[in-house]
């Protein structure tokens, strides 16, 4: 198997994650009385990222815990989908 393909499943899988953590935040500022709009996500993404961080903060101190994961994930699949980029064919 070419590791080309390798980092673009890695890529993948972590791409999933940022999408499955951004949604737990949205529903997290749901629940918190901050409205959501899913249709909008793409274009809020750091008004949401940012009402969760501060939300959490003012509630116990320090950003929740799917702040660190949505965060971590993107930037994961960032170096992920570089790699296979930059891999040679075959």
């Amino acid at each position: 198997m070419p590791i080309r393909s390798i980092f673009l499943g890695l890529g993948g899988a972590t791409a999933l994650v940022h999408v499955a953590s951004y949604i737990m935040i949205m529903a997290a500022l749901d629940r918190r009385g901050y409205k959501t709009n899913i249709f909008l996500a793409r274009i809020f993404f750091g008004r949401y990222l940012k009402a969760y961080k501060e939300a959490t903060e003012k509630e116990t101190g320090k950003p929740g815990p799917l702040y660190g994961i949505c965060i971590g994930a993107i930037m994961l699949t960032l170096v992920f989908v570089v790699a296979a980029v930059l891999s040679p064919k075959g």
